[in-house]
């Protein structure tokens, strides 16, 4: 069996996944603000795009840390948070200044406390009554409090030597998120179901919470050290990567069969972390070099990609900015053409806070790590 690189250089099939990410989240957001009807029947379920980017994340971070633990190497905390910090905190900064300073740029009057957006605690106890501005950062908020903890954890499993069973140290993570999402519904949802703020209290309490929505970051994670520390399980996956790819493609749609109802208590126990699973296996079988999805290669996906996190930052600015401009020129907010000018904008403005803000910041990062 010829030898794989687990470690490539540049991932199309990534790509191709972190680009069909922002576009599902881009048109479920749409819907939030005056849009044509296609979108809506369409893009129902483009919530899913998030799950798909946290399996992404889990899966590219803890797979750097992973192979750097297989090959002997130590973790190292400064070189982990100095990457972290500097590929996240700068353009966030920069869109949280232009929502505080810029009060007409807000897509809802509602701001969330300062204090709440600087610690990264704006999923803890959201609630969409009170605060309806950039409450798109509480995945974000996530991330950052899922990488503050990951680094602990690989610290003990390298001191006590658990390398390969760290695989199960995070499936009993995603067994507990499961049990905790399960309480958090028969004590704090179930109560609440026929009551006119049902919705607010499902977001708060199941949607946005740490605790009941790592399962993305953790399928990610757990692909990623089975593919580090057990390499003929990886080899085993490349050869069967397109059948494995099938398999995850079936498996996400009868999960979003599950998930047609979000708030349901099926799709909020079960439909969670069945699409997990499946973008876990779409994921681990597009980083394979046998997959369809490594081998084709796309410059627009490639450039989306790469623009993603930006587009993710600003596009409820562009939105929101585009359509009062656009209806004070006369064009109707929910038309067609509306919607055209907003993908536009949000690629310029995105455009911008990478090139202005995320390469140079990035590049910044690149000296201080070699001067290390």
């Amino acid at each position: 069996m010829h030898h794989i690189s687990i470690a490539p250089v540049q991932l199309s099939g990534p790509d191709h996944l972190r680009a069909l990410a922002i576009t599902l989240v881009f048109f479920y957001h749409y819907q939030n603000f005056a849009h044509p009807d296609w979108p809506e029947e369409i893009i129902g379920l483009g919530w899913i795009g998030v799950d798909l980017f946290f399996v992404l994340s889990g899966f590219l971070i803890a797979g750097q840390i992973f192979r750097r633990i297989s090959k002997g190497r130590p973790l190292s905390l400064k070189e982990f948070f100095i990457k972290r910090t500097f590929r996240i905190i700068p353009a966030y900064l920069v869109v949280l200044i232009l929502y505080l300073a810029i009060p007409v740029i807000r897509e809802r009057a509602q701001l969330a406390p300062i204090w709440q957006y600087l610690t990264f605690t704006l999923n803890l106890d959201l609630d969409l009554r009170k605060t309806g501005t950039f409450t798109h950062a509480w995945s974000l908020c996530i991330e950052e409090q899922f990488y503050l903890i990951l680094p602990l954890i690989v610290l003990l499993i390298q001191y006590f030597k658990l390398g390969k069973k760290s695989v199960y140290i995070f499936t009993g993570f995603f067994i507990l998120g499961f049990a905790l999402r399960l309480w958090s519904w028969n004590q704090l949802v179930a109560p609440h179901l026929s009551s006119d703020g049902f919705l607010f209290i499902w977001y708060k309490y199941i949607y946005y919470p740490t605790y009941n929505r790592l399962d993305g970051l953790l399928t990610g994670v757990g692909i990623a050290a089975i593919f580090a520390f057990y390499p003929l399980a990886y080899q085993t996956i490349n050869k069967y990567a397109n059948w494995l790819l099938l398999s995850g493609l079936l498996l996400l749609l009868s999960a979003c069969f599950i998930c047609i109802n979000p708030h349901s208590f099926n799709s909020s126990i079960f439909g969670f972390p069945l699409i997990s699973l499946a973008f876990g296996a779409i994921v681990a079988s597009a980083v394979c070099p046998d997959c369809i999805l490594y081998k084709f290669k796309s410059k627009f996906t490639f450039h989306l990609a790469a623009l993603s996190y930006s587009i993710y930052l600003i596009h409820k600015i562009t939105i929101h900015m585009t359509q009062n401009l656009l209806e004070q020129a006369g064009l109707e907010k929910d038309s067609s053409l509306t919607l055209i000018f907003c993908i536009g904008t949000t690629f310029l403005g995105a455009v911008i806070l990478r090139y202005c803000i995320e390469l140079p910041f990035l590049r910044i990062k690149d000296k201080i790590l070699a001067s290390s």
